[in-house]
């Protein structure tokens, strides 16, 4: 089966059991999240009340693998910004998509204003189309 990387949005979609969770929920086995995206549902868990342990429990029921995000991640994270600009997209989203790329990997995310990228990413999205 295809790698997925998933994107922040995703995850908490998934957790709070929202529209897309089934489709995030599906692919868990193959998924992967960068570090940086992580740390996005991390914080959006404590935003919510969770102290580390709960986050972190939480977060480990998915299984999910976490890619270290370094160097090489961040040149082609900052390349992403010229390309992307129009759209939008935090330093978060282009971490996100800079992965998939370099992993030759399927992308899920809630945000539907990564459908119209054109970037050579290979975005699925977790709720229908734009």
């Amino acid at each position: 089966m295809t790698l997925i990387v998933l994107d922040a949005s995703a995850v908490l979609a998934a957790l709070a059991g929202e529209p897309g969770a089934d489709a995030v929920n599906a692919v868990l086995p193959n998924a992967v999240i960068s570090a940086v995206n992580l740390t996005e549902v991390g914080a959006k868990l404590a935003e919510r009340g969770m102290g580390e342990d709960e986050i972190r429990t939480t977060i480990g029921m998915l299984g999910l693998s976490v890619v270290v995000f370094d160097e090489d991640d961040a040149y082609a994270a900052a390349m992403l910004r010229m390309r992307t600009r129009g759209h939008g997209l935090s330093l978060g989203d282009r971490v996100c998509l800079a992965l998939g790329i370099a992993k030759g990997a399927a992308i899920m995310t809630a945000d539907r204003s990564w459908a119209r990228l054109d970037i050579g990413a290979d975005v699925r999205l977790i709720r229908g189309t734009a």
